[in-house]
């Protein structure tokens, strides 16, 4: 159930209908754009605690959540022209831009195409290049993309099922699952002709984004706005499934994500320091790529002083 005290409301931009949450609030915009897969919903506890001092909103992606699905336009120019123009239709001039994980492309594009329209951008675990070498040895190392998730594809018929085994298969979802999960997911799934609970989004559109997520080159250097970058060190006990990784398996997992992963995550962050010198930069260690949900008290503090300084 929706508890979140906000206006859900819609958008006609760039020829589809846009989803947004008007949590209201004075002053300053502050505008949150999601990763691949959420809906604005996904801050519905984390957003509305900055009404006391901005007005605050969160946008869902066209392919996510109620926005509407076309088959096209995944890309990072179409991707970024729906911000504007949903920024057009509420006649918001300029804004602070939030955004987590996938979102690193429609800031870093937006902000290098309207500096002018950007006061200031804070990226939640998203700023990395993955176009970089650095960033696709990272991803090849991983164990687990060798790591079969055995009942991953079975039919569930009801959502308590369809989150009990997203649960189950990912221990990384489990640890942080709560009543804004819930509400999340309930957006982003319907209900087959057969009564199977699915995906809203299509493999189709998911490759797409995939696609621009992976080949777009972030626009860092010509970012002038005051940048807050935080950085979830992600540890293995996220990870870890006792119920389908042997023994060896785990111990993979151990030594990729407390060995391995870590430094070449450092790698990518200096790489954005270097790009960025002007931006504050946050580590925060055995941390959440979820972290405004996991780290919430530590985020929130974070941004709140970026934002009011």
């Amino acid at each position: 159930m929706d508890t979140s005290p906000h206006k859900s409301d819609f958008v006609n931009v760039n020829g589809i209908r846009l989803h947004y949450l008007d949590w209201g609030g004075n002053g300053t915009v502050l505008l949150f754009l999601t990763g691949l897969g959420n809906s604005a919903h996904i801050y519905d506890k984390f957003a509305p605690r900055f009404i006391d001092k901005f007005h605050v909103i969160a946008l869902t992606r066209r392919g996510h959540g109620d926005s509407d699905y076309p088959e096209t336009g995944y890309d990072v120019d179409t991707l970024t022209e729906d911000v504007r123009q949903f920024m057009d239709s509420l006649e918001i001039d300029k804004a602070i831009l939030v955004g987590h994980s996938m979102s690193n492309v429609e800031l870093c594009h937006f902000a290098a195409l309207y500096p002018e329209r950007i006061l200031k951008l804070v990226f939640l675990d998203a700023a990395y290049d993955r176009t970089s070498p650095i960033f696709k040895t990272m991803m090849e190392k991983n164990p687990l993309r060798n790591i079969q998730i055995p009942g991953v594809n079975d039919d569930q018929y009801s959502i308590e099922d369809y989150v009990a085994s997203i649960k189950r298969n990912y221990p990384s979802l489990a640890a942080v699952w709560c009543e804004v999960m819930d509400e999340d997911l309930l957006h982003a799934v319907k209900k087959s002709p057969e009564g199977k609970i699915v995906d809203r989004m299509s493999d189709t559109i998911g490759q797409a984004l995939n696609a621009t997520l992976n080949s777009y080159q972030p626009e860092d250097s010509k970012i002038q706005a005051p940048v807050l970058s935080i950085y979830a060190i992600i540890s293995s006990g996220y990870y870890l499934s006792p119920d389908y990784m042997t023994e060896e398996q785990q111990a993979l997992v151990i030594e990729y994500f407390d060995r391995v992963r870590p430094s070449l995550q450092r790698e990518l962050i200096e790489q954005f320091r270097r790009s960025v010198p002007h931006a504050r930069i946050v580590e925060i260690p055995n941390g959440h790529h979820y972290c405004f949900i996991k780290h919430e008290e530590l985020v929130f503090d974070e941004m709140r002083k970026f934002l009011l300084s």
